[in-house]
């Protein structure tokens, strides 16, 4: 069907006719339009009132929860504007390997505006930097990145019905003097190509004729700050990079090579099981790679960087070309002043509830590093749990009382569920029995002391989730389904038991599921901590690595691009340039 227009000659513009916004409602669209409005020409119908009926969701961020966020959002249900001062998604679980050409920084980035197409045009996005939230009056001030831009238009404001916090967080330095300034960090994609441009830097250093031996070795000498999966990986890929590529490219300076990992726990990779943990030590003391563990860097100069031993608290420096800082995260600015404005000082990230929503804010969602769940601890909620359970209110639980709502507890204190497992009970009639310290009876029942009592130890279960991509992903996921289905569940609650209040709630709260992690050891090698306890380490667990981060690429695009990459380097090795 065609839309009609004349020209009106006294505004010489063309005007729709009525027949423009008859063919819209016909079609079910939620456009409207001024009659006979001017094109091009002034209207005093505001903007926003053309989608009036959707409320506007401003995302900060396009990580790992931010674009798992508005990708999987109906975009037709709101008015979604998203705002980050980087204009591409990066797959950050494969930054080591950029570091080291075995893939390059293109193919591990996705454009935000081709991700953004592939939803109708239904997201606006600004690339520009958050610098403050104001709660009060559900607005963000943004900065844009453009230096060119005239000064006093740099700044503007973003109002917001639901906000989605998601800009991750920054390195933690914990105040060490010198790390700023002299160390590398490897959390973006910039940092890789810094990482990757200094490496070679070293070797051409290190091959001019007028330095001595010992200037070689320190230029030579890469030391990496941190044994978690950053450190261990980035140690195994330069490994790797120098044993395959450079020592034919360098041979003078093939014997000078030095790796040192600093740990300060015990062991590298403290957070997998002990299994890889000690895989991993013993593979790197083969290839050797030095590890030094319970050391703790204290200052780091243009020139060396300074330990304290843990244990007898001795004070040692040793020179280095290169320092790669990987300690931990920390908040951002932006996320430290919101959190004084709300009264959650003190603390390492937002608190949200176990549906994401910040703590003491209204429409304000907050995931992946910036965010953590303050889950509700089960003795804090045990008499009312008690009361709902015991249906005829003898003052005594049953055990078929308790069934009836254990699945509502599980939901919403899922450290019943772990607790569970840790004891290795079957159900809670084990539980029970276990308060009551008798073998296992199907009819007991207990008072409220004795229902306190068999839940006393639930809570030690409470841990906080990883800062990981896994979980940030999944966070994005789970928000926007609450999103699509809101509507849907305001009158049909989705959610558990309100033991507080009646009736439920309106969502099932956040779960995460552990998909399993990887450590690339190399040397074609690695290792996996996978469900189920579940250890895999070796040549095979390296191809499952290869297969799993392929699938798990943002298009298909970066997809093949990755793969490419793999078999390049398989055939030619990888590029020793700076570029």
């Amino acid at each position: 069907m065609r839309i009609f227009s004349f020209f009106d000659r006294s505004t010489r513009a063309f005007r729709f006719s009525k027949i423009t916004l008859v063919f819209a409602v016909s079609t079910g669209g939620l456009v409207a339009y001024s009659e006979s409005k001017p094109y091009g020409g002034s209207s005093s119908v505001d903007s926003s009132q053309v989608e009036a009926k959707k409320k506007r969701v401003v995302v900060l961020g396009t990580g790992w929860a931010g674009t798992s966020f508005f990708k999987n959002l109906d975009c037709s249900l709101y008015d979604v504007q998203v705002v980050s001062p980087l204009n591409y998604f990066a797959f950050t679980p494969l930054l080591p390997s950029v570091t080291c050409g075995t893939v390059e920084a293109r193919s591990v980035v996705e454009p935000i505006r081709n991700i953004i197409r592939k939803k109708n045009g239904e997201i606006q996005f600004w690339e520009a930097e958050c610098i403050k939230i104001d709660a009060a009056n559900k607005r963000v001030h943004c900065r844009s990145n453009d230096s060119t831009i005239v000064k006093g238009k740099e700044e503007f404001l973003v109002d917001y019905d639901y906000l989605v916090i998601a800009i991750g967080a920054q390195v933690n330095t914990f105040n060490t003097p010198g790390v700023m300034e002299h160390c590398h960090f490897l959390k973006e994609i910039e940092d890789a190509q810094k990482i990757r441009r200094s490496v070679i830097d070293c070797f051409e250093r290190a091959s001019l004729p007028n330095l001595s031996e010992d200037e070689r070795k320190t230029a030579l000498h890469f030391v990496i700050v941190g044994g978690g999966p950053t450190g261990v990986e980035f140690a195994a890929e330069l490994h790797d990079f120098f044993c395959e590529d450079l020592v034919e490219i360098y041979p003078t300076v093939k014997d000078l090579v030095k790796i040192t990992v600093i740990q300060s726990g015990d062991h590298i990779l403290n957070m997998f099981d002990e299994r890889i943990s000690s895989f991993a030590e013993q593979k790197f003391q083969r290839d050797g790679i030095d590890v030094k563990i319970g050391q703790r860097v204290i200052s780091v100069s243009d020139k060396a960087i300074t330990t304290k031993a843990k244990a007898n608290g001795q004070i040692s420096s040793v020179p280095y070309g290169m320092v790669i800082w990987s300690t931990g995260i920390r908040i951002r600015p932006v996320v430290m002043d919101f959190m004084q404005q709300i009264g959650q000082n003190n603390r390492r990230a937002l608190a949200t509830d176990e549906w994401l929503r910040v703590e003491g804010c209204d429409g304000i969602y907050a995931l992946g590093d910036c965010g953590t769940i303050h889950q509700r601890k089960v003795m804090e909620d045990i008499s009312a749990i008690f009361n709902v359970a015991d249906e005829d209110k003898s003052g005594t639980l049953t055990v078929k009382e308790f069934q009836d709502v254990i699945d509502d507890i599980i939901v919403r204190y899922p450290q019943v569920e772990h607790y569970l497992k840790s004891r290795h009970m079957n159900d809670v009639v084990d539980l029970l029995n276990d308060s009551k310290g008798d073998e296992r009876k199907e009819s007991i029942e207990l008072d409220i002391e004795g229902f306190k009592s068999a839940l006393s130890h639930v809570d030690s279960q409470m841990k906080n989730l990883p800062a990981t991509a896994q979980v940030a992903s999944q966070q994005g996921v789970y928000l926007a389904r609450c999103f699509n289905h809101m509507k849907d569940c305001e009158d049909n609650p989705e959610g558990p038991l309100r033991f507080r209040e009646s009736g439920r709630h309106q969502f099932q709260p956040f779960r995460y599921k552990h998909f399993g992690q990887f450590a690339p050891l190399g040397g074609e090698q690695a290792a996996a901590e996978l469900p189920g306890d579940w250890v895999s380490i070796g040549h095979s667990t390296q191809w499952l690595w290869y297969s799993v981060y392929a699938s798990k690429q943002v298009s298909w695009r970066t997809r093949a691009l990755v793969v490419s990459d793999w078999t390049r380097r398989f055939i030619f090795g990888r590029d020793s340039s700076r570029i």
